[in-house]
């Protein structure tokens, strides 16, 4: 349901909490880099020390949290000598919400640390070419968000796991969601905390699109009629579109409601509330706008989407492209696209649903691909990436949501005659230290 990084959700949020870590004595050290996690690198007596929220250049005062033979793990006590970049971060609940890790660094210089975190990864494929930037507002650009629910003595927690911790931070708003999202957590948080229904809530999902705001309650206990009403009457109020997950249903049910839909490219998709779309919009129409600048689809072109989710890139691909073959493992996602394609008036482009870990190249090699978009989940695509060489593409253009993988699938490509061409990371997520990564490959 959600491929990628979420660094707001909080599944099972009705666990129990977690107790806070034995905290060592104080220890002074000098901040020398960043790591992937944005996590300040520094020495003692020799031994890496990864800091939480600490800075390069900076001297701070640290306790030491976890410790491995390798590297130990701190938590940051006290700053004795600010960097010059460090600035205050705009959140009041920064300092304990794990939502955000990267508030304490302006976003240019988040930017810069992410470009040197792909270039250290990609070394062995990229050499020396340059890596680009797609970015957009820092703040206020978030779409859709999992919120959790909990009650503990009898106080009611609405917000999101803390850093590190799986203790829910209950927050009074969040700066990274779209102002209509922020709206409607303000009025969600009033109305739950009179409820009863709170009781009986594991979270709620938040939704901010082109046919307006809704909201899905995920049930871990039934509740009334009575109740079901109430808070149909509020979303009525709130102009909300509410959706109910039932304790005993793996999704969300739809029926009776105006489908949910964004728009991209002229392009109208449909889909479930709980499909997967990219969270920051605006960076999504950025993101599919480069990929047809660098694939350039022509009339001749038959081109392939895997992991094509709704048609995010397939449908505007199609607007460009001879012939176009989504393929997704979903099969719910994939009648959406196959819906979509007929909305549009599509005809050029169909969806296919079919297991990517597993090899398909009987069915695509004759299909005369030439060139490949795929945008994998975290775990990457090397499990398809024989059939990849196989349906020899010239073109291959790879999204990822996850540095290491893509190094490793690069890798793989690179020594069976691609070549990497262009590279560019992409801020989906600012005020965090997550990066997305675009990559294009061409056959030698």
């Amino acid at each position: 349901m959600y491929r990628c990084i979420d660094h707001l959700k909080n599944r099972n949020s009705h666990r129990r909490q977690t107790k806070a870590p034995v905290l060592g004595p104080k220890k002074t050290f000098e901040v020398e880099g960043l790591i992937h996690d944005a996590k300040g690198v520094a020495r003692l007596n020799g031994k890496v020390t990864f800091i939480a929220g600490a800075l390069p250049g900076e001297t701070v005062e640290a306790q030491i949290v976890k410790t491995s033979k390798r590297y130990d793990e701190a938590r940051l006590s006290n700053i004795v000598v600010a960097s010059e970049q460090r600035i205050e971060p705009s959140c009041p609940h920064f300092s304990e919400c794990g939502g955000c890790s990267f508030q304490h660094l302006a976003q240019p210089k988040q930017i810069e640390a992410k470009q040197q975190w792909m270039q250290g990864q990609l070394r062995k494929v990229i050499d020396q070419l340059p890596i680009s930037v797609l970015a957009d507002q820092p703040f206020e650009y978030r779409r859709r968000a999992r919120i959790a629910v909990y009650v503990k003595d009898g106080k009611v927690l609405i917000g999101f796991r803390g850093k590190a911790s799986k203790k829910i931070i209950s927050i009074e708003q969040c700066i990274v969601l779209t102002p209509p999202l922020q709206s409607l957590f303000s009025a969600l948080k009033i109305t739950l905390l009179s409820d009863k229904l709170v009781h009986h809530i594991g979270h709620l999902e938040l939704l901010d699109d082109d046919q307006g705001v809704s909201v899905t309650i995920r049930l871990i206990k039934a509740i009334s009629p009575e109740s079901t009403e109430v808070w149909t009457q509020w979303a009525i109020q709130h102009n909300v579109d509410l959706y109910w997950q039932q304790p005993d249903s793996d999704t969300a049910d739809v029926d009776g409601k105006a489908p949910r839909f964004y728009k991209i490219e002229d392009l109208t998709l449909r889909y479930h509330p709980q499909d997967f779309i990219q969270v920051n919009g605006a960076l999504n129409k950025k993101m599919v706008a480069q990929a047809l600048h660098w694939l350039a689809p022509s009339k001749n072109d038959v081109v392939l989407d895997l992991f094509c989710g709704v048609g995010n890139f397939s449908l505007p691909l199609a607007v460009r492209a001879g012939q176009v073959i989504g393929v997704e493992v979903q099969d719910s996602m994939v009648a959406a696209g196959i819906a979509n394609a007929h909305l549009n008036k599509s005809t050029n482009l169909r969806f296919l649903a079919a297991d990517l870990s597993k090899a398909l190249s009987s069915e695509l090699i004759p299909l005369g691909v030439t060139k490949v978009l795929l945008d994998p989940p975290r775990a990457g695509a090397f499990a398809f990436l024989d059939t990849l060489i196989k349906i020899k593409a010239k073109q291959i253009l790879y999204v990822s949501c996850d540095a290491a993988t893509l190094a490793r699938d690069a890798e793989y490509l690179v020594a069976k005659h691609y070549k990497v061409t262009k590279v560019s990371i992409m801020d989906m997520f600012p005020q965090t230290s997550h990066v997305e990564s675009m990559m294009l490959f061409e056959r030698n």
